[in-house]
């Protein structure tokens, strides 16, 4: 049974049986504390927490999901994947243990004629909870399992909760039995690599405290409604229902084996190393495109990091086995096909995920020889100076710089005989990780405790936005929290996080920053606010300063928005609409938008593209934006099923997170789209468009910004100044500048060629005098001196070469030359083969002289070079130098 008849039959079987079937929610986790979604259960977190209604008493659903702390066992086992699709039955206070289990049990029993998985019965066992004495009943008793088939495990293996106080409750889970060839009898509780898991059945019925790990937490009570949700691994039941050893042999990811074996020549099965490295690829490649797919583009930090890091594990796994040319295209045309039966977007959308692929295995390969370069460089300081492990930071500078995979240096160090600080590496790899979440998380909640918001939910329901039509209006504050903390009152001067019942405020939210304003209460009380978030869905929080009086929650209020900020940002808004049109028009559907940011008067817009855009091609599509203007097109929203805006041709942002109902907002017959922000009525009151530029944000991903009505004709009015005043310099007209002021700069150029040939000449004119002047140190001929400042490396490297090929070559010879550029000290050394013969090598000394400067440096042991902040020390680094010499000879 292929994967895509195995998700068909479970959507299909449960939507029978009264479940609402739920799209996949995208990869991208809508979720502060997660990069991507890593469980089946996760789209429905905020049902089991209270925070949102759910859409239906029971639900099904087949969830796309990623996890990659293991990603060093990809290939090597049976069961690790960075992808797999979890397929999920949720009920929401309807059905608990019986209705979950005999669900369960029918559909993966009964015959494949009837619509079922057709498993054998006799081959299921079953686990439960220590104390489930209920669970174990309904599998024996209700659904006839013996009991020599049901086994107990504990809180580790059988009790589930989300690792922070909340829902929890026992787990039930479903084993298949693989066979004696998978090892010892005896049942999951002995052997996990026969008795698989497949399904697992999870009893929401329990309030959990605090506590660490799996097990040390307690249980504070029952739950007001019991829910269930449960996961199948739908990789794991085609390696059953196909027959294959292992999960990368089922259909969707054997497809991707087969093409890079083709493309590398490399058998599958023929060799454990190739093997996994064949493994490696399909898995990799698969997630890679499936991110690609929901709007993640590679990068150096957060999900696009992690995209990048398995691409690049791919892409390197391809060229250990052979491959020289670009392997991706053919790789992730072969995913498309397959997995587009199930996920047909994949298919619409195959140019761009084709693009930003592409893109990146052309800029890892360019990195991989910069890098190496530089990796070399690490390697060889490290061993000079006698150390066997490369510092964490050299290994995050690689990451961090050149895109280098942990994995990569690893393996890279390993060939020079040297270790990797991963501990050195992960710590700063948190650290940066952990500065951009708290960022995120302080921007979204203030740092406050999300459940202070969730009360506010569940007591006074969500914020009505009354900001389309209106920029001002009556309220009731009915929230109120001081440095995080709930509290009935505050007072003049303190920082406040106000929620209303209805506001006119805009929460910031796809691309478009927050109102700003005022809320005066009936009690004379002010609040300047200065910001406006949704920490939970739905409910906005106003933070400002109490500016006079005192606020109390109760009291009536009117809020009001600065209208004049409001105006300036929802003529950005529309503007990056118009841009987002024009760049598709330009260059197709690549372009498709990956972030935005619309505040007053300006706004930047980032889409995908692997290439730099034309400056031809920008000034088109400024063109054509102020076209649109002129031709005065209403803008005009309306709500309507995301169905039926798909059917219209509305254009959806990658990752974005859309409901049932959707806000399309249609800018007469030139642009539509899917968006929840604050537009003009009219394109003629953006008044004029000006493109700054572009530039590179990421692999594949470019930025425009631009400026909008006053402040695109401020700008240009500045620019007209400077246009006059070089004409005023130049003595010419506007269209003869590029010309007049190339001239000028080509003579400059010119002169400056001439100077630096003179300083060569003059810095070179003193080799003979200083070979002439070597003192013998210990029978070494040691050159030192300094040349004039604002000597170039190049040429202080010249110099020194040049004395130490006017010394004979049988006579050890160390030449160290200094000077002074930019108001650092600099030094180049050189040895020859005789000095170097009686262990004197450059990198050595020039790090003696380089530590005596106030810094560093390092080459090889005939030629190095290094510097530091103290000019003023050379003399002393000279003398440093002497005594090394002295020592060392």
């Amino acid at each position: 049974m292929e994967s895509a008849e195995i998700r068909r039959r479970w959507l299909s079987f449960f939507e029978e049986r009264g479940h609402t079937v739920v799209p996949s929610a995208s990869l991208i986790a809508d979720d502060p504390t997660l990069l991507l979604v890593p469980a089946g259960m996760v789209p429905f977190k905020p049902y089991f927490l209270g925070e949102v209604k759910p859409p239906a008493p029971r639900v099904t659903s087949v969830q796309k999901c990623v996890r990659t702390p293991d990603i060093e066992e990809v290939g090597k086992t049976t069961r690790h994947g960075t992808f797999f699709q979890m397929c999920g039955n949720f009920s929401f206070g309807d059905y608990f243990k019986e209705g979950a289990i005999k669900l369960a049990w029918e559909l993966l029993t009964s015959p494949q004629d009837k619509g079922g998985y057709g498993l054998d019965p006799e081959r299921l066992w079953i686990t439960v909870y220590l104390d489930d004495d209920e669970a174990e009943q309904i599998w024996r008793d209700v659904v006839g399992v013996p009991a020599e088939r049901i086994q107990r495990l504990g809180k580790k293996d059988n009790f589930w909760s989300m690792g922070v106080p909340g829902p929890c409750g026992p787990c039930s889970e479903i084993n298949y039995d693989r066979g004696p060839e998978f090892g010892e009898e005896g049942g999951p509780a002995v052997n996990d690599e026969r008795y698989v898991e497949i399904w697992n059945l999870v009893f929401m019925q329990y309030e959990r405290g605090a506590g660490e790990g799996k097990e040390d937490f307690p249980i504070l009570g029952d739950l007001p409604s019991k829910n269930i949700d449960t996961g199948l691994g739908l990789e794991r039941l085609a390696m059953i229902l196909q027959g294959v050893q292992n999960m990368y042999e089922t259909d969707t990811l054997r497809v991707v084996m087969d093409r890079a074996t083709e493309l590398t020549g490399v058998r599958y099965g023929a060799d454990h190393g190739s093997d996994v490295s064949l493994r490696v690829v399909a898995d990799h490649i698969r997630t890679s495109t499936m991110l690609i797919g929901d709007g993640v583009t590679p990068g150096n930090e957060g999900r696009g990091y992690v995209l990048r890091r398995i691409m690049r594990r791919a892409i390197r796994n391809m060229r250990l086995m052979g491959a020289t040319g670009p392997v991706v295209k053919d790789l992730v045309d072969v995913v498309i096909e397959t997995m587009g039966q199930q996920y047909p977007e994949l298919i619409t959308d195959r140019k761009r995920i084709e693009t930003v692929a592409i893109a990146e295995e052309a800029a890892f390969l360019k990195a991989l020889k910069g890098g190496t370069n530089i990796l070399d460089t690490a390697v060889t300081e490290t061993k000079a100076a006698g150390g066997t492990v490369l510092p964490g930071d050299k290994a995050f500078l690689l990451h961090d710089t050149w895109g280098f995979p942990i994995d990569l240096t690893l393996e890279m160090a390993a060939e020079q005989g040297l270790s990797v600080d991963e501990d050195g590496f992960r710590r700063l790899m948190k650290e940066q990780r952990d500065r951009a979440k708290a960022d995120a998380k302080a921007k979204k909640s203030g740092h406050a405790d999300l459940s202070a918001y969730r009360h506010v939910a569940d007591h006074s329901g969500m914020t009505e936005f009354t900001g389309y039509s209106s920029t001002e209006g009556e309220s009731t504050v009915v929230g109120l929290l001081v440095d995080g903390v709930s509290s009935p009152a505050a007072s003049e001067g303190d920082e406040v996080e106000v929620v209303l019942d209805r506001t006119p405020f805009y929460a910031e939210g796809g691309g478009q920053l927050a109102d700003q304003g005022r809320i005066k209460l009936d009690t004379g009380a002010v609040i300047d606010v200065r910001d406006v978030q949704q920490p939970v869905p739905g409910v906005s929080v106003h933070k400002g300063v109490v500016q006079v009086g005192e606020v109390t929650v109760g009291a009536s209020a009117y809020a009001a928005i600065d209208v004049r900020r409001r105006r300036a940002i929802a003529r950005a808004h529309s503007a990056t609409h118009l841009t987002h049109q024009a760049l598709r028009d330009a260059l197709g559907p690549t372009a498709a938008q990956a972030g935005s940011e619309n505040s007053p008067g300006r706004f930047r817009f980032d889409f995908g593209s692997p290439n730099a855009v034309p400056g031809t091609v920008l000034t088109d599509v400024e063109q054509k934006i102020n076209e649109v203007l002129a031709r005065e097109l209403d803008v005009h929203a309306e709500v309507m099923s995301i169905d039926d805006a798909k059917k219209q041709g509305a254009i959806a942002e990658f990752g974005e997170k859309y409901g049932e109902r959707v806000r399309v907002v249609t800018i007469g017959d030139f642009s539509k789209e899917l968006c929840g922000g604050t537009h003009v009525h009219n394109t003629a009151q953006l008044g004029l468009v000006k493109l700054l530029g572009e530039s590179s944000i990421g692999s594949g991903v470019r930025r425009v910004e631009a400026l909008v009505g006053v402040d695109a004709y401020n700008f240009l009015a500045k620019e007209h100044t400077v246009v006059a005043q070089l004409q005023e310099l130049v003595k010419g007209r506007s269209e003869e500048l590029p010309e007049k002021i190339a001239a000028m700069l080509g003579k400059l150029k010119d002169a400056e060629k001439e100077i630096e040939k003179f300083r060569a000449e003059k810095v070179l004119g003193a080799a003979a005098g200083l070979a002439e002047g070597a003192k013998d140190v210990r029978g070494v001929a040691l050159v030192t001196g300094t040349v004039p400042d604002g000597t170039s490396a190049d040429d202080l490297r010249k110099l020194v070469l040049d004395v130490r090929g006017r010394i004979p070559g049988d006579r050890p010879a160390v030449v160290a030359v200094f000077t002074t550029s930019g108001g650092r000290p600099l030094t180049v050394i050189a040895t020859n083969e005789a000095a170097r013969e009686r262990g004197l090598k450059a990198g050595d000394l020039v790090r003696t002289a380089a530590k005596t400067l106030g810094g560093g440096g390092g080459g090889k042991p005939d030629v190095a070079q290094g510097g530091g902040q103290n000019p003023d020390a050379i003399g002393d680094a000279v003398a440093a130098v002497e005594r090394l010499v002295a020592e060392t000879a």
